[in-house]
């Protein structure tokens, strides 16, 4: 692979002509794999599945717009500004989970392995538990991100000026994590020992769940609005300046007092990452529709996607890594067979 200036793409090896295009005719606001199908979130109505070599097909999933998605790998959990929570199954099948009593906007969605669902409107969260039981907590301003512990039924509840951490099957009092600020999405780190949220401001911040220290993660030009874990979780993958910021989580102090590892720059804002499951691979959408495969080891690139068009909405990897999905906001996507 050839080093190259930054926005300098036609010196990068390039699988372009591997990519099968495709062009979903709505606007797209985020993509997943049910097993083998390409699952491309629309911004109104529908989801639109592509099942093998065939056409896309538009499921319709809300009566209106799609405001949130979240998926395991064996359904889609959504929710819209019908105020309903809706979920998209691998065989193609809708079912609603739940309709918000006062038609409130479903603003977040998380799911947990053990097939628990949660969602937020207005300022209460709601989780629906693998047993059907349902519980709510309303905390004190509208919830910006929901997201599940890996190990037990805990769930992070990102608000203005903190994070409430919340656990639905017990008694206990929900324990607060203040930092001042608008927090929007939360996610745990894979071993379990950390919470990271993205902020209004383009800043991360992030605590060390055994002491509660802080973990400050700025110098963003952006939002950011994409993170991703790596195969192991011992970096954080995130959009929001002109090449990947890789937050090292590899220790026992996280990210404190270390600098970031800064990956794949060019002249367009990252919109979106996706790291690989097994392998230290992450893909990366900009903001002038480049996609760009990158290994972490070295960064040595890979061009996916050549520049010209809309922002990168959505990257999805399947769960064996062997395809790649990606979408610009505009529908043009494209699917990669690795």
């Amino acid at each position: 692979m050839t080093d190259f200036e930054p926005g300098d793409s036609a010196s990068i090896v390039s699988v372009t002509d591997k990519v099968r295009a495709l062009a979903i005719g709505a606007p797209v606001s985020a993509v997943h794999f049910l097993g083998r199908t390409a699952a491309f979130v629309g911004a109104e109505e529908n989801i639109f599945v592509v099942a093998g070599e065939a056409e896309p097909v538009a499921i319709p999933v809300h009566g209106g717009g799609i405001l949130c998605a979240s998926s395991d790998g064996k359904r889609i959990v959504t929710g819209g500004d019908d105020g309903k929570v809706a979920a998209l199954d691998a065989k193609g099948a809708v079912t609603v989970i739940a309709s918000d009593a006062k038609r409130r906007w479903i603003d977040n969605v998380a799911l947990h392995p053990d097939g628990a669902v949660a969602w937020s409107a207005g300022k209460t969260a709601f989780v629906r538990s693998g047993d059907n039981q349902e519980k709510s907590l309303d905390v004190p301003s509208t919830v910006g991100g929901l997201g599940f512990a890996p190990k037990g039924l805990r769930l992070a509840i990102a608000h203005y000026n903190g994070v409430t951490l919340w656990f639905p099957n017990m008694a206990a009092t929900p324990e607060f994590l203040p930092w001042a600020g608008s927090h929007l999405a939360v996610m745990f780190s894979p071993d379990n020992k950390f919470l990271v949220t993205a902020m209004h401001e383009p800043a991360l911040h992030g605590w060390r769940l055994a002491d509660n220290r802080h973990m400050r993660m700025t110098g963003y030009p952006g939002r950011v609005r994409s993170m991703a874990w790596t195969a192991g979780g011992k970096a954080l993958a995130t959009s929001g300046a002109d090449m990947v910021i890789m937050w090292p989580f590899a220790s026992k102090d996280g990210p404190m007092g270390k600098e970031p590892a800064m990956l794949a720059p060019l002249k367009a804002r990252v919109t979106a990452v996706a790291c690989h499951p097994d392998q230290a691979i992450l893909v990366c959408g900009y903001s002038d529709g480049t996609v760009l495969m990158v290994r972490m080891a070295d960064g040595a690139e890979i061009l996916v996607r050549k520049n010209g068009g809309a922002a990168i909405a959505g990257l999805a990897w399947n769960a064996k890594g062997t395809l790649l999905a990606f979408a610009a906001e505009d529908g043009e996507a494209g699917i990669l067979e690795l």
